[in-house]
């Protein structure tokens, strides 16, 4: 399916939900659910946060003598 049947049909469906109130509350329940099960693992709280840079502080740390250094060490990961 390409983007645009996709697009022709997600709102076409869409334009039919509308018009029915019931649906609509349906739909938006579920999208609330899908939504949810897609959680970015990488969002957290300030204090998860702050407890990643603490035990960040207690690791190995490492230091570059020039940005090329750098640059050679990111590409080789």
């Amino acid at each position: 399916m390409t983007a645009l049947e996709f697009n022709t049909q997600f709102f076409s469906y869409m334009a039919e939900i509308s018009a029915d109130e019931a649906l609509s509350a349906k739909l938006i329940k579920y999208m609330k659910k899908l939504v949810a099960k897609k959680k970015d693992p990488t969002e957290m709280t300030h204090e998860e946060f702050l407890q990643r840079v603490e035990e960040a502080a207690k690791g190995e740390t490492m230091s570059f003598d020039s940005v090329d250094d750098l640059d050679k060490y990111i590409r080789s990961l």
